[in-house]
């Protein structure tokens, strides 16, 4: 009995932070997994503890090439998300997001399964309404040196919907805002890894622009709890759905924050903002709440200890 309810689930981008969390979860509930990754960014560290588990399967993949694998389930976290990373090579950000959602769709049609996408609060751009609800259209410019991403994933917002109306296939779309914890890469770029590492090193605290922008925090095992409710709700309810901690912070005081929390004699130092950096990222969650029953519990302090504990030992073991 206890079989019936077990899946078999593709992860792409399993390797990556978000995806080897999910990984994981999705084997501890019973499921047999496979992970999907080209590890651009995915670290096989990430995902080494799972590999003696006899319902994991890792497969070195592109979602750019199309594959064919029997599924109930598909989680498309493939695509590099943060600005280093997705900057790096533009064209190839496009296509992870247009052709990589163009062939898990393709997937999920013929093998009957349901599909999340992991889409960002991205979409919304630079936002000229705060907090964000998803009926906002955003504000996003379309040929910038953020396009390849937020554009992309716009793109593959619209392939979820087509197909859906199309041919049927049942669809989530999770807008992703600001995530952290461990198996964040040590070099991505993101604020709150940026900040940790630099203020074990010792080295200076950099921010760009004056640090009065502000960005809202989830921690990664809740971020990982709302994927999976949302996966589980009825085929009615498609999203798009903001999935994000609301509690709002100038990125000043999370530097703050950190070097009081790491004990370092780290310096804050400000650099020019990025092109198109957005000024406030908050989500407005009232439909995750009502239609997940889903709020994070886990505040910034707490988390923060958990992700700084990881870059200890990261940095201890000669990876950070």
């Amino acid at each position: 009995m206890e079989n019936y309810h077990r899946k078999r689930i593709l992860v792409t981008g399993g390797a990556g932070f978000l995806g080897s969390h999910l990984c994981e979860r999705l084997l501890n509930e019973g499921h047999d997994v496979i992970c999907l990754d080209n590890m651009f960014t995915g670290l096989k560290d990430n995902i080494i503890h799972l590999m003696d588990n006899h319902r994991f399967e890792l497969i070195r993949h592109d979602v750019v090439i199309p594959i064919f694998v029997e599924v109930d389930e598909i989680y498309n976290l493939a695509c590099p998300a943060s600005p280093i990373h997705y900057q790096y090579n533009p064209i190839k950000t496009t296509k992870t997001s247009v052709m990589g959602a163009i062939n898990m769709l393709g997937l999920a049609k013929r093998v009957k399964a349901r599909i999340l996408q992991a889409s960002t609060s991205e979409v919304y751009g630079d936002p000229e309404i705060h907090p964000q609800t998803e009926d906002y259209w955003g504000n996003v410019n379309p040929i910038g040196f953020r396009s390849c991403y937020d554009e992309g994933k716009r793109c593959a917002e619209t392939l979820c919907f087509d197909y859906h109306r199309e041919n049927k296939v049942s669809i989530k779309v999770a807008r992703i805002f600001n995530t952290y914890g461990p198996n964040m890469h040590h070099n991505d770029g993101r604020v709150v890894s940026n900040f940790i590492v630099q203020a074990l090193k010792g080295q200076d605290i950099t921010i760009y622009g004056d640090g009065n922008q502000s960005r809202s925090f989830c921690y990664v095992s809740e971020m990982v709890d709302a994927f999976i409710r949302f996966m589980n709700t009825d085929d009615e309810f498609t999203g798009p759905v903001n999935l994000g901690n609301p509690n709002e912070f100038t990125i000043r005081e999370l530097a703050e924050k950190v070097i009081d929390m790491t004990g370092s004699n780290a310096r804050i130092i400000y650099k020019p903002l990025p092109h198109d950096d957005p000024r406030q990222r908050q989500p407005d969650i009232s439909l995750a709440k009502e239609k997940l029953g889903w709020e994070p519990q886990i505040q910034l302090a707490e988390g923060l200890e958990k992700t700084i504990a990881y870059f200890e030992q990261r940095i201890k073991d000669g990876f950070a």
